[in-house]
């Protein structure tokens, strides 16, 4: 299982950001996947994750109405668009796979991660 996320940067509150996570080696449109957030001294946090098949999709409260969550499966890559953003976002942003049958919060693997940095 191989899965590579890009797209992290700097931008200042209020701005937006679209995160991408290439998956390899496991068929991606077989199973849901995550996205998780672990701000620096703090455990990872659960952010959303999105059905198999894309039609169904959950948030954490903190990001409920500014995150979108999607997912091409032709293209085995999964997407968070992030918008308004704040400082508490701050995270390193990782994809995860959920494995089958298991909770939403769960996972068996996770990327390494791409940097998201909200600060003025």
């Amino acid at each position: 299982v191989q899965l590579v996320e890009s797209g992290g940067d700097m931008v200042q509150p209020g701005g937006s950001l679209r995160l991408s996570c290439a998956a390899a080696g496991f068929t991606f449109s077989g199973y849901d996947m995550s996205w998780l957030r672990q701000a620096p001294g703090k455990g990872p946090e659960w952010v959303s994750t999105i059905n198999s098949g894309g039609g169904s999709t959950s948030y954490a409260r903190s990001v409920e109405g500014r995150f979108t969550i999607s997912r091409d499966n032709a293209k085995n890559t999964l997407y968070l668009e992030m918008n308004s953003l704040k400082p508490e976002d701050t995270a390193l942003y990782s994809c995860a796979r959920v494995p089958k049958g298991g909770a939403y919060y769960l996972y068996d693997s996770r990327g390494q991660g791409t940097q998201v940095t909200v600060s003025s």
